[in-house]
C-alpha cells in the first residue's frame, strides 16, 4: 500500500467485510486523468469475486473513452450510504477506494461474459435482460465493456 490510513481505528481489514460492499454496492466513482486534467465519472459495475474485478460497459465514444485511451490507470470509489445521523452530525458509511488499470475487452465472448457479470449484479432476473441482448449482436458491437482488476485495495467505515 502507497500510504497508510490517517484514521487506522476506522480501517476496515475483514475480506468478508470488504466483499460484501463490492458486492451490494450498485456503481463507482472513477477518477481519471491525463496529462495534467482530472475527470470523475460515475459507472454502474459488476463485480466478479472469483477474479477481483469490476465490470463497466460504456460507449466507444466519448470524454471517458478518451481518458482511459491516454491512461487506463483509475482510482475509484464505492460508498455503502447508512445515512446521516441527525442531532450527532454524523454520517454512517463504508467505503472502499480501489487503484488498478482499465482493460478494454475486446473479445465477443469475454464482453458477453463481463456484460452477464455486470447484469447479474445489478438485475433481479438477469437471465431475460442477458438473453434479450446476446440476441442482438450488433448492441454488443456498438458498446464498450471495460475490465477493472483490483490491484489494490483499502476500506474504511466511520459514524
Amino acid at each position: 500500500m502507497k500510504y497508510h490510513m490517517r484514521r487506522s481505528d476506522r480501517q476496515i481489514e475483514d475480506r468478508a467485510v470488504l466483499e460484501s460492499i463490492l458486492q451490494r454496492g450498485k456503481y463507482a466513482a472513477l477518477a481519471l486523468c491525463r496529462r495534467d486534467e482530472p475527470y470523475i465519472v460515475t459507472l454502474s459495475y459488476g463485480y466478479d469475486n472469483s477474479s477481483g474485478t469490476l465490470y463497466f460497459h460504456c460507449a466507444k465514444e466519448g470524454l471517458k473513452s478518451e481518458f482511459v485511451r491516454e491512461n487506463p490507470n483509475v482510482c475509484a470509489t464505492i460508498i455503502e450510504d447508512r445515512g446521516y445521523i441527525q442531532k450527532e452530525c454524523a454520517h454512517e458509511y463504508r467505503s472502499v477506494v480501489i487503484r488498478g488499470r482499465v482493460e478494454l475487452v475486446d473479445d465477443y465472448d469475454e464482453k458477453m461474459k463481463g456484460l452477464a457479470i455486470l447484469i447479474g449484479h445489478l438485475e433481479d432476473n438477469p437471465e431475460t435482460v442477458t438473453a434479450g441482448i446476446s440476441r442482438k449482436q450488433n448492441r454488443v458491437d456498438v458498446m464498450n465493456i471495460w475490465k477493472l482488476r483490483i490491484e489494490e485495495i483499502t476500506a474504511k467505515e466511520g459514524r
